[in-house]
């Protein structure tokens, strides 16, 4: 199981890195292109969003390699799912459909499986 868990942390982060690191460096007139949700908010709130998922990206492997205060990649994971939660809430009242909530929700579910897996079946030393 704990190859497993190892193999989705790496997958999430990944996946939250590029996703964070494009929302934090971008203009918002290029992000728009492929997500239209960031017009309609702050230019901050796609920051602050792009450094939760960053952060969290980094929380999901570095605790667990280096050995330092690995419940952090418990809480980072439990942090990325409330973003993905937040974010399901947010797909779902614009209605932008399955194409933007499913994918968001998946997400959210494998972060929930770090936290469980993690607390639980595997914890890290």
């Amino acid at each position: 199981m704990t190859v497993v868990l190892w193999v989705v942390q790496a997958l999430l982060a990944l996946g939250f890195l590029l996703a964070g690191v494009s929302k934090l460096t971008q203009p918002i007139a290029t992000l728009s292109k492929r997500m239209g949700w960031v017009t309609l908010v702050p230019a901050w709130q796609v920051r602050g969003i792009g450094l939760a998922e960053t952060l969290g990206a980094i929380g999901l492997i570095l605790p667990g390699v280096t050995g330092i205060a690995p419940l952090l990649t418990v809480a980072a994971a439990a942090g990325l799912l409330i973003v993905m939660v937040g974010a399901a809430v947010f797909h779902s009242v614009r209605r932008e459909g399955a194409q933007a909530v499913i994918p968001t929700l998946v997400l959210g579910a494998l972060a929930l499986v770090i936290v469980v897996g993690r607390l639980t079946v595997a914890p890290l030393a």
